[in-house]
């Protein structure tokens, strides 16, 4: 039986960690300026109430489904800035070895180590979910398997 792409996760203020930075990333790449740390924390809040209202979505500054998904840009090799960092956070965030050299840079530069990343990504999700295209091109089905937490432990 084929699986499916886990759900958009739930994030609000007081959280912390995966997918926060991520989140942040890509709220910068918006145009907000927040710190990327990882912290949920007032000035996060506020640009997500901002990005809410300039979305016309509900203003609760919680950031679901619909957040979410107004939120993600498509990113591919070539590109660079903050989105491309948000899915290099995401390889960071998988990467197990407890040391961020030997994982993916979060360069925000999308060259061939990135792509080849999402690539292995897509292949691992591919093998339960044959509706993912293979493609090393990080559109809204590739993030929402990333910030979901999808193939992370």
């Amino acid at each position: 039986m084929a699986g499916s792409i886990s759900a958009w996760p739930v994030v609000r203020k007081g959280d912390e960690n995966h997918p926060v930075r991520t989140l942040q990333d890509l709220l910068r790449a918006r145009g907000h300026t927040v710190t990327v740390d990882g912290i949920f924390g007032p000035a996060t809040e506020a640009a997500v109430r901002a990005f809410q209202q300039e979305k016309n979505l509900a203003v609760d500054g919680v950031v679901g489904p619909a957040t979410w998904s107004a939120l993600v840009l498509t990113v591919r090799q070539g590109n660079t800035g903050d989105a491309v960092r948000g899915v290099q956070e995401e390889f960071q965030f998988r990467n197990l070895s407890g040391d961020p050299s030997t994982g993916l840079a979060v360069d925000g530069v999308f060259g061939p180590k990135t792509e080849a990343a999402v690539r292995g990504f897509q292949q691992a999700l591919h093998a339960d979910i044959p509706s993912v295209v293979v493609d090393g091109v990080v559109g809204p089905v590739t993030w929402q398997a990333l910030v979901s937490g999808m193939l992370s432990g």
